[in-house]
């Protein structure tokens, strides 16, 4: 599994990233983690507003920053 957070490095972003993270850890799935900060990568994935998480191609979230609860229904 290939699960992308989406954010230009603010606050928020840096959060998600680590919930993210975190959550993978709690939950055991074997996924890679990747920090996009790129604004070119990030609008080529449709996303017009981070924070966002895109897992396996799919954007599940943008614009806000979900909790570890609805992260964790994203990766099931």
């Amino acid at each position: 599994m290939k699960i992308e957070v989406l954010g230009m490095g603010c606050c928020s972003c840096a959060k998600l990233y680590e919930a993210v993270q975190e959550v993978v850890t709690e939950l055991g799935v074997r996924a890679e983690v990747v920090k996009v900060d790129d604004m070119k990568a990030v609008l080529q994935k449709g996303v017009m507003s981070t924070p966002a998480i895109v897992v396996d191609g799919v954007v599940k979230v943008a614009g806000r920053s979900p909790n570890k609860e609805e992260i964790k229904k994203y990766l099931r």
